[in-house]
């Protein structure tokens, strides 16, 4: 039997912040509430993160209005600190992301198999606005 390679999805952009900032807004869940979520109606009411292989993580992303929600998490693989984080979602797909640091800015870099429920184009747009929430956030900080 044949099996189909996922389609891999990268989503990007710079912090203008340096790394060690930028590797504890993405890692503490005190942080992590205040960025993960993709538009302002919705929210994340908390975190879990035990960053290390093996280690779990898990938050809640919910609409404000409580109309729905649902839990995220998954198992990290790999850990290099202000580096490299790679996890398996709890459904099976693959996450990589990529922290480069430039002097005070940081380049992070996530590559992510995409779910066979909602079009490419929409699950690109839906992490990339988080991942812009989280640019946002940290350059706040």
């Amino acid at each position: 039997m044949e099996t189909q390679a996922a389609t891999v999805i990268t989503v990007q952009t710079v912090v203008n912040a340096p790394i060690a900032t930028v590797w504890e807004s993405w890692n503490n869940p005190e942080h992590i509430t205040k960025w993960a979520f993709a538009s302002p109606d919705w929210h994340t009411p908390w975190a879990k993160n035990d960053l290390r292989v093996g280690g779990s993580f898990s938050s809640r992303m919910e609409a404000k209005d409580g109309s729905f929600g649902f839990e995220f998490g998954g198992v990290y693989d790999a850990v290099t600190i202000n580096e490299h984080i790679s996890y398996t979602m709890e459904d099976g797909r693959k996450v990589k992301i990529n922290f480069t640091a430039d002097g005070n800015s940081t380049k992070v870099v996530e590559s992510f198999d995409a779910e066979s429920e909602n079009s490419i184009d929409m699950q690109q747009a839906g992490w990339q606005a988080i991942l812009d929430n989280f640019k946002n956030y940290t350059e706040q900080l």
